[in-house]
């Protein structure tokens, strides 16, 4: 079974938000975008419905998806609404107990690519974005 027919639109939804982030965040989160609906190609229904609502809005809970919680940031950002913009959102002890061994993987490396000493992820108010 095929992912459904929405995916390739939130595909490229998440790739245009990454446009606003800046260069480090957007060439890693394009990557991890990339493997991950890679991977996700030719999951079954229900899985392939669980991986698209964890990156798209849903009516229930709009702001905990990684696309509302983005496009919110880059509008504070754009609005200077913080002093300092940081991306992203943590993690709560629940939410990381629901997560496969795998993906707790995937999070070590996420944050030790993110981390390396010679990235400039340092994100502050007057950052420039490219758009």
């Amino acid at each position: 079974a095929a992912m459904p027919g929405g995916a390739r639109r939130l595909y490229r939804r998440l790739l245009l938000l990454h446009r606003a982030l800046p260069a480090a965040l957007r060439a890693l989160g394009d990557r991890y975008v990339k493997e991950e609906f890679r991977k996700h190609k030719a999951a079954g229904p229900t899985e392939a419905q669980r991986f698209l609502r964890e990156w798209e809005a849903s009516a229930r809970r709009p702001a905990e998806n990684y696309a509302a919680v983005i496009q919110q940031q880059i509008n504070e950002d754009k609005q200077n609404l913080r002093e300092k913009t940081v991306y992203g959102i943590q993690l709560t002890e629940e939410k990381l107990n629901d997560f496969r061994d795998e993906q707790i993987g995937q999070l070590k490396e996420l944050m030790d690519e993110a981390t390396k000493p010679n990235k400039k992820i340092s994100i502050s108010k007057d950052s420039e974005h490219k758009n």
